[in-house]
């Protein structure tokens, strides 16, 4: 995977340049319930949210595991701001690299959750 290199302030998380993200790792990253979880949460919302934003009945290092396959699969971008770790869905980049992918995968979810009455894969 070719990552981008991190800035010297040492606080800038390695994540995959644009042509560095691969279908395959998009769609390992997408497959686990906690993490298509997040991205729904992400992309139901368009903005950046902080990692404690998210209430996952996972162990807090399994939670920071999730956030990591996210984005060292290219799916979100993460970026400090000041002590907060903060989580962008990284839609333009994948929408041009996978045109249709994320929005079949989020309305496939949706629909699941709804033909299973509501539940979510944190309910």
């Amino acid at each position: 995977m070719t990552t981008a290199a991190p800035a010297p302030s040492g606080r800038d998380l390695p994540h995959p340049v644009r042509e560095g993200i691969r279908l395959e790792g998009v769609l390992h990253a997408l497959s686990d319930p906690m993490r298509l979880q997040v991205v729904r949460e992400l992309a139901a919302t368009g903005d950046e949210l902080s990692c404690s934003h998210f209430v996952l009945p996972v162990t807090k290092s399994t939670t920071t595991h999730h956030f990591r396959v996210l984005r060292e699969s290219g799916v979100i971008r993460q970026v400090y701001r000041g002590t907060a770790k903060m989580n962008g869905l990284r839609r333009d980049d994948l929408d041009d690299l996978f045109p249709g992918l994320l929005d079949s995968v989020l309305s496939a979810a949706a629909r699941q959750a709804d033909r299973l009455g509501g539940v979510t894969a944190v309910d």
